[in-house]
C-alpha cells in the first residue's frame, strides 16, 4: 500500500520537476555558462569566451552602476513604506472583525492585477491631465499646475515607488493579518488583565511575537522590488527618461534585445541571482535564530 501511494506521489510530482527543469533551472544554468562568453543576440557566430571580461566590463560600466542605484532607491524606497503600512493596516484590519474579511479581501485585490495592468492604469493617472495632477492642485489649492510625474526624476522615481505600494501592501497586509491570528487570544487576555493599553498589547506583546511573519515579509517584499521590471519598462514606453529608473532588470533587457549583448546581460542576470540568493539565505539565517514561543 505504501509503495502504491509512493508511485502515484511519484506520477504527479514528475511533471512539476521537468517543468521546473526546462522553464527555470536551464535558463539558470544557460545563463551562468553565457556569462563567460561574448555572445550577440541573432548571431550566427559561436560564442567566443571571454571569461570573467563581461563581469569585469560591467564593474567598471558607468550604466551597470546607474542600474545599481536606481535599484537601490526603488527597493529601500518601496520597503520600509510597505513594510510599515502593511502592518498598520493588518493591525487595524484586526480590531475591525466585522468587516475582516471584506477590507482582507479590499487590500489584496490590487494584488491579483497583472504588473502590466498596474503599471497602465497608473499611467493613465500620472498623466498631465490625469488624477495625481488635479488631486495635488485640489490640496495644495493651485489651477492647473503640471507636477511633471513622468518628466522629473524625483516624481518619477516616487511614481513607479507608488505604483508597486498599490499593487503589494494589500498582499503583505494579509500575511501580517495571517500572523497576528497566529498569536494566541489567552496572552491578550491575560495582558488585558494586567492593565495594559491596546498600544501597549501592540507593541509589547503583538509586534515581538510577529518577528517570524515581520522577517518573512522585508524579505518577500526586498526581494520582490529587486525583480521589479514591468513599471520601469511601461513608464519608459510611455515617454519617462530611462536613466532614474534604469532598475538592473531593465538594463538586463535592454542590454540583451536592444543591444543584442546575451553575454553581458547573463552577466548581470548572475549578479542579481546572487543578490537575491544573499537576502533568501539571510531570511533562512535570521529565522532559526528569531524562533517565537508562546
Amino acid at each position: 500500500m505504501e509503495r502504491k501511494k509512493a508511485t502515484w506521489g511519484f506520477i504527479f510530482t514528475v511533471p512539476a520537476i521537468i517543468f521546473f527543469a526546462i522553464f527555470n533551472f536551464y535558463p539558470m544554468i544557460n545563463a551562468f555558462w553565457m556569462s563567460f562568453f561574448r555572445k550577440e543576440l541573432l548571431s550566427l557566430k559561436p560564442p567566443k569566451f571571454v571569461g570573467l571580461g563581461n563581469y569585469l566590463y560591467l564593474f567598471t560600466s558607468e550604466s551597470f552602476w546607474n542600474s545599481v542605484k536606481a535599484t537601490a532607491i526603488f527597493a529601500f524606497g518601496t520597503f520600509v513604506p510597505m513594510l510599515t503600512f502593511s502592518l498598520f493596516l493588518a493591525a487595524l484590519i484586526m480590531t475591525r472583525k466585522r468587516f475582516q474579511k471584506f477590507l482582507q479581501m479590499a487590500y489584496y485585490s490590487p494584488a491579483v492585477l497583472s504588473s502590466v495592468v498596474a503599471a497602465t492604469i497608473w499611467l493613465l493617472i500620472f498623466d498631465p491631465r490625469g488624477l495625481s495632477n488635479q488631486f495635488l492642485n485640489f490640496v495644495f489649492s493651485t489651477d492647473g499646475v503640471d507636477y511633471r510625474w513622468l518628466a522629473n526624476e524625483n516624481m518619477l522615481r516616487l511614481a513607479t515607488i507608488i505604483v508597486y505600494f498599490w499593487k503589494y501592501v494589500g498582499y503583505f497586509t494579509v500575511i501580517f493579518v495571517a500572523g497576528m491570528a497566529s498569536i494566541p487570544k489567552s496572552i491578550h487576555e491575560a495582558a488585558t488583565i494586567d492593565g495594559a493599553s491596546k498600544w501597549q498589547d501592540f507593541f509589547y506583546i503583538t509586534f515581538p511575537l510577529l518577528k517570524p511573519t515581520t522577517l518573512l515579509v522585508s524579505v518577500m517584499s526586498l526581494i520582490q522590488c529587486l525583480r521589479t521590471f514591468s513599471t520601469q519598462y511601461l513608464f519608459v514606453q510611455g515617454g519617462a527618461p530611462i536613466k532614474p529608473i534604469d532598475v538592473i532588470t531593465l538594463n538586463i533587457y535592454n542590454t540583451a534585445i536592444r543591444d543584442h549583448r546575451i553575454g553581458r546581460a547573463s552577466a548581470m542576470s548572475v549578479i542579481l541571482f546572487l543578490i537575491i540568493m544573499f537576502f533568501t539565505y539571510l531570511q533562512f539565517k535570521i529565522s532559526k535564530s528569531e524562533d517565537v514561543s508562546y
